[in-house]
């Protein structure tokens, strides 16, 4: 994609996706401004990063499969805008139940300067390699509500165990876990720590 923004899969072998940005399958229910293609894009620390985890992840039964990675400042715009929309109910008992759209980034769930769109953050779970089945969480990507936070109580010991599983790995290869969203990392040595980009996804 460019020297510094690169297609996760091509770097990080094995691991697999489903950009839900570039789909109707998220929050605002339709595919968001500057996610032209399904791909997963990151920095090239970022993906050698998730080449570690994956490794370590391989040996307890588990696969990375991301959700999200790189994202467009012309995408983050996109979520303000829908922000400031009327209610129309379509996406909220499925990702904010709890919460009115427009306090999603008062409460930290979305930023007007996210670190996703520096290229070090990825959202991802967990999936079963024998299976192919996704690892029970406790609630879906993008849930923004506090049983999404790490150490939620409310859900189930094995979905408590698969969260820590995520966790473990990602830091132990260089991560740090957001505390309100259990499918958020952060490269703990991002190269771009103060450069937002907007180079769409195409």
């Amino acid at each position: 994609m460019s020297a510094d923004l690169v297609f996760v899969d091509e770097f990080a072998a094995g691991i697999r996706w489903d950009a839900k940005y570039a789909t109707w399958d998220n929050f605002t229910g339709k595919p968001v401004d500057g996610y032209l293609a399904n791909r997963i894009v990151g920095t090239r620390a970022l993906c050698a990063a998730l080449e570690v985890a994956q490794q370590l992840a391989e040996p307890l039964g588990f696969g990375l499969l991301l959700w999200d990675g790189y994202r467009p400042q012309r995408a983050v715009d996109h979520f303000l805008r829908w922000s400031e929309l009327p209610e129309d109910g379509r996406t909220k008992p499925r990702h904010y139940p709890n919460l009115d759209r427009t306090a999603m980034f008062e409460n930290g769930y979305v930023a007007t300067r996210s670190g996703h769109t520096r290229g070090s953050s990825v959202d991802l779970t967990l999936f079963d390699l024998a299976t192919g089945e996704l690892a029970a969480m406790g609630g879906d990507h993008d849930l923004m509500d506090s049983i999404s936070h790490h150490g939620a109580t409310g859900i189930t010991p094995t979905e408590a165990a698969n969260r820590e599983t995520l966790a473990s790995t990602m830091e132990a290869a260089g991560f740090n876990r957001y505390d309100r969203e259990w499918w958020h990392y952060t490269l703990r040595n991002e190269p771009y720590p103060n450069t937002y980009f907007d180079l769409p996804i195409t």
